[in-house]
């Protein structure tokens, strides 16, 4: 396989975190906000650098690739981009506890499913593989409810954060629910894509939701914090 994405998703995250740290606020209930995701490209691009120089690229017995890094690189950006989330849901809130069990319970939950998700990618073409996908996508739908169901309602006691916080959690959920459809159809899964294909598509995933996110949801934010009454 071509190790250009690879390299190119190294250059593209670097240059991120940069500028998501320069163009972000640094005063005011969005500091929180960049500092967050300033990090998160820079643990992808270290990610990246890792799977371009070959580290942690385990080649199965079936000839596919498991790139450990990148779910190294998961199982602490994703935690972050919720921690992120949780904090703009309770922008909106009237009552401010239970903040810290939101995060504990939804974090919790996705390293679960990263964690399975490495699980299945290691076992064997199977029942194995499959059972541990399953278990990795059911984690996925707790992380889903929490989002969507308490999360939500807290952020909806203000109109406007929680209009905010419905177009930047619609945005990163269309974006995660592609994530294990291209594990499924990937050398991973049934292997109807080639390796090459996948890596060019986790890569465009990537950027769209950790260095696009962080600018559209910073400006979502904005405008909604700018409103009167929040």
């Amino acid at each position: 396989m071509s190790q250009t994405p690879l390299l190119i998703g190294f250059v593209i995250m670097s240059l991120a975190s940069l500028a998501i740290y320069a163009k972000g606020a640094h005063r005011g209930p969005l500091r929180g906000h960049t500092l967050i995701h300033a990090a998160v490209p820079f643990i992808a691009a270290t990610a990246y650098l890792a799977m371009y120089l070959g580290v942690g690229n385990l080649i199965k017995p079936d000839g596919s690739v498991t790139y450990v890094a990148r779910y190294l690189d998961w199982t602490f950006t994703t935690p972050l981009l919720l921690a992120g989330v949780v904090s703009s849901a309770f922008l909106g809130a009237r009552e401010q506890e239970g903040q810290g069990g939101f995060v504990t319970s939804i974090v919790t939950l996705d390293v679960v499913m990263i964690v399975t998700g490495l699980v299945a990618s290691l076992a064997p073409y199977g029942t194995i593989k499959w059972v541990f996908f399953a278990w990795s996508c059911a984690a996925f739908v707790g992380v889903l409810y929490l989002l969507w169901k308490p999360l939500a309602a807290l952020a909806g006691q203000h109109a406007a954060i929680g209009a905010a916080y419905r177009k930047n959690t619609g945005f990163l959920t269309v974006l995660w629910l592609i994530y294990p459809v291209v594990f499924a159809v990937g050398p991973e899964g049934i292997w109807a894509v080639s390796d090459a294909a996948t890596v060019w598509v986790f890569l465009i995933l990537d950027v769209l939701a950790k260095v696009v996110y962080a600018f559209t949801s910073e400006r979502n934010l904005k405008a909604a914090l700018a409103r009167p009454g929040v």
